[in-house]
């Protein structure tokens, strides 16, 4: 009697909770494909997973074009695109809206003087006329 066995890898994928409607830019290629994903890598035999190679599992940018994937850590751009944008990115001062009545040099307020005074657009003269011979209509 003959007994055939397997034994292999496969990473089992799945979108990162708080970054599933990420999309950036690959370091890799270029191009606009970057998803943020979290693989888990096992050991298989007879194409069942059965022993993880990582506990945690990996925390990667990955590019469908060109395959080429980047652990999240290194990509702070992203980071700070979690959960809409409200991630774990540099932290900023406090709102100026909230601040509604209190004196801030640093903000100018608009004076409303309106447009500045000259012709805009075309005006009544309308666009100049076409150069060359060709007319259309």
């Amino acid at each position: 009697m003959f007994f055939f066995f397997v034994c292999g890898e496969k990473t089992i994928r799945s979108k990162l909770p708080g970054y599933e409607g990420v999309v950036c830019q690959c370091h890799n290629c270029g191009n606009m494909s970057g998803r943020v994903l979290k693989r888990r890598p096992f050991f298989t035999f007879c194409f069942v997973p059965i022993i993880p190679f990582s506990i945690s599992g990996y925390k990667d940018i990955s590019c469908h074009i060109c395959n080429y994937n980047q652990p999240l850590e290194q990509r702070p751009d992203v980071q700070a695109m979690a959960n809409g944008g409200a991630g774990a990115g540099p932290q900023r001062g406090p709102d100026p809206r909230s601040q509604q009545g209190h004196f801030n040099p640093q903000q100018q307020q608009y004076q409303g003087q309106g447009p500045p005074p000259g012709p805009q657009g075309w005006g009544k003269q309308g666009p100049p006329p076409p150069q060359g011979g060709h007319h259309y209509g």
